[in-house]
């Protein structure tokens, strides 16, 4: 079977940067619905586009093809005092910005320091700004379900209407 719309694909598969240091070992397989439900970085789902099981794919990403550009706006330098005493370098923490009480905005932002009164945050995804390199071996493909296309569906509207809100 070749990977085509509502493909359930399962991909062996590594990433590395372009200095060639392993970002990720793909310890377990990748599995995706193929068709442009926000799976997989567009590059590599129109790159598996036809291919069956046993064919490999190789590219670069640039970080816009892949977790986006770092952007120095997405940190935040606040209080100590703003944070519980356990805090620690690389924990996840949620802000809540506003303008008004009808306006609030929730980010997520990892921990990059603690220094004595001030803590530094960065909403930027970890691998921001970074070009990546993506390997990946096809080693399953099969129609999905219907069950399974609806939930990936209901699941993408439910993210779409919690972006909205």
């Amino acid at each position: 079977m070749h990977i085509t719309k509502n493909a359930l694909v399962t991909l062996d598969y590594t990433v590395f940067d372009v200095e060639n240091n392993l970002i990720d070992s793909g310890a377990d397989p990748l599995v995706y619905l193929h068709g442009g439900y926000g799976d997989i970085f567009d590059k590599i789902e129109k790159a598996l586009e036809g291919k069956r099981v046993g064919e490999s794919i190789h590219m670069q990403l640039s970080p816009k093809e892949a977790f986006g550009e770092y952007k120095e706006e997405l940190v935040l330098v606040e209080d100590r005092s703003m944070f519980e005493d356990d805090l620690a370098v690389g924990q996840n923490v949620e802000m809540v910005f506003s303008e008004n009480e009808d306006d609030e905005i929730m980010l997520g932002y990892r921990v990059i320091e603690i220094l004595e009164d001030r803590v530094i945050l960065d909403a930027n995804h970890p691998l921001a700004g970074v070009t990546i390199v993506f390997d990946g071996t096809v080693i399953g493909v099969r129609e999905a379900t219907s069950d399974e296309i609806e939930k990936r569906l209901l699941g993408h509207e439910e993210s779409l209407s919690a972006m909205q809100n």
